[in-house]
């Protein structure tokens, strides 16, 4: 645990936990090497003509099962892995879960979901193929957010070149072009301070949403911090997909984005952002889709280009320990996130406010206070000109704010936050 002692205000200490969310977002939570005494499937096709150098890749591995493979590739795959049990089966009857699934030569985009669908949790699918898929592929992107499930890949023939971070990035690429969708929520607004106050962090940001209102206020919030950081930073609607589109088009001149984050909990949103990605971007899944969710998306970038598909959930300690380190040294801000505050009787409030999405940020219930309905940062910055005067760049909530309104409610208890 983390003693952050006096030298952070009620609120930055409560919201230490959901940026310590956006903080993991950007670490490195999938496999990326093979498993050592792991189950795994490599599939092939019967007609594939190239000559594959497998390496590590199958070396430790207990258990393999070989589907469609020429004769010289399956016998290459038992000289690599001598002490694992090898087995070969018709695809079409195959049974996971597997740790690891190697498809040599992919054509088929309907092979190459059945067999995402046969990864284990943190289950590993290397595709090695030096041309694109026959079309997209619908997987179940419910599982790469809180299954961890990963997907690498390489032109070949180096099957092993596919593994490892330097392939595989998690953060966000220096000097590109950002795309962050669900960006008035609190958690968007949180993952576009977090990038524009990276030291070497995108040169352009853009933040979409339906909300317009939630939109133009995070843009208040925003524009200072991308102004002091010499970021350019674009927030707009988008009537849809179409013009999307365009904007990334016309902001990247048409390459793509480099980095996609998607907030937004849908299927479509996932799909929609995933085209206007580069060819060697990576999607960030941040929206809490539930295992079972499915999506299509370009497969073929990850073997050919280097793309990357990626999602965590929730944090670690070491994540928050880095959060509070951030902030202690003037890097992130997590009072910035704060929406709204109430004291301890607001709690219902507060609750039914973030089922109905009432606020464009993070509400805060402080049990020490009486008397202090829920109250927007705007509506106590008009009643209170000492208040006012505590906030921060564009309204934004402070330690200052914060022995404002203690001075004027304080109770003796503990501390929440919703």
């Amino acid at each position: 645990m983390t003693d952050v002692g006096d030298r952070l205000g009620y609120a930055e200490t409560a919201l230490t936990e959901p940026w310590a969310c956006v903080e993991a977002a950007y670490t490195q939570r999938r496999r990326l090497t093979p498993l050592a005494g792991g189950r795994a499937w490599v599939v092939g096709r019967p007609d594939d003509d190239r000559t594959y150098d497998f390496g590590t890749a199958v070396a430790n591995a207990r258990e393999i099962v070989l589907s469609g493979l020429r004769d010289d590739v399956a016998a290459a795959i038992r000289s690599r892995a001598p002490r694992a049990k090898i087995t070969v089966a018709d695809p079409e009857v195959v049974v996971g879960p597997f740790d690891d699934i190697i498809v040599l030569g992919p054509r088929s985009a309907a092979v190459v979901s059945r067999a995402s669908d046969a990864l284990a949790f943190r289950g590993l699918m290397n595709l090695v193929g030096d041309e694109p898929l026959d079309g997209p592929v619908d997987i179940d992107i419910g599982r790469i957010h809180y299954h961890y499930t990963a997907y690498v890949g390489t032109r070949g023939p180096d099957v092993s070149a596919s593994y490892g971070e330097t392939r595989n990035r998690a953060e966000l690429r220096s000097g590109g072009v950002a795309l962050f969708v669900g960006a008035a929520g609190p958690m968007g607004q949180m993952h576009l301070e977090r990038a524009l106050k990276m030291p070497k962090g995108p040169a352009t940001l853009i933040g979409v949403d339906l909300d317009r209102e939630r939109l133009a206020m995070a843009k208040s919030r925003l524009d200072p911090i991308a102004e002091a950081f010499g970021r350019r930073l674009i927030v707009t609607t988008t009537a849809g997909e179409e013009d999307l589109a365009m904007l990334v088009a016309r902001e990247t001149k048409g390459r793509g984005a480099d980095d996609v984050i998607v907030t937004a909990p849908t299927a479509a949103a996932v799909t929609q952002a995933a085209r206007v990605m580069a060819g060697d971007g990576m999607l960030v899944l941040f929206a809490g889709l539930p295992v079972g969710t499915r999506a299509t998306v370009d497969i073929s970038r990850v073997f050919l280009h280097g793309a990357q598909y990626t999602g965590t959930s929730g944090s670690r300690i070491a994540d928050q320990a880095l959060v509070v380190a951030k902030t202690l040294a003037g890097e992130l801000s997590p009072g910035r996130a704060v929406a709204a505050v109430g004291g301890i009787e607001a709690a219902p409030d507060g609750l039914r406010s973030l089922i109905e999405g009432r606020f464009a940020g993070k509400i805060v219930i402080f049990p020490q206070l009486r008397g202090l309905p829920l109250t927007s940062l705007e509506d106590l910055a008009a009643d209170d000109p000492e208040l006012a005067a505590a906030l921060g760049p564009g309204g934004t909530w402070t330690s200052e704010a914060e022995a404002v309104l203690f001075a004027r409610h304080l109770e003796p208890t503990a501390i929440a936050s919703t």
